[in-house]
């Protein structure tokens, strides 16, 4: 039984952008995470074990993007894909929306949108 599990706008702080200004401490991102797996496990034993658990996947994002700062979206969503396959081994797609709020002046924000298959 094929599923999709995720989060919804999740909110993590990331010192993120190209220009000086942008670099001067953390600014909020909002992340929209769908992971593709096989739920027969999960839901044939009711445990955590055999299901995404949601605190990986959010304590991960989070370390990512607090532990360095990163000039492009793009770089931190690749990481983030890749450290998320290596920790959840049963997830086969990744699809990841982050968010800069306010990044252009005209727009409520700025996104890049990434899909990947486990290698």
């Amino acid at each position: 039984m094929k599923g999709t599990a995720g989060l919804r706008d999740l909110e993590v702080q990331c010192v993120i952008g190209v220009y000086d200004h942008e670099r001067t401490g953390p600014q909020p991102l909002h992340i929209d995470i769908e992971l593709d797996y096989d739920f027969a496990a999960a839901a044939a034993s009711d445990q955590l074990a055999d299901a995404v658990d949601y605190d990986c996947v959010t304590r991960t994002i989070t370390r990512l993007a607090e532990q360095r700062g990163y000039q492009l979206l793009e770089t931190l969503a690749e990481e983030a894909v890749s450290r998320l396959f290596h920790e959840l081994p049963m997830v086969q797609t990744i699809r990841m929306e982050i968010r800069k709020p306010r990044a252009v002046a005209a727009a409520a924000a700025s996104f890049v949108r990434v899909e990947r298959e486990r290698p």
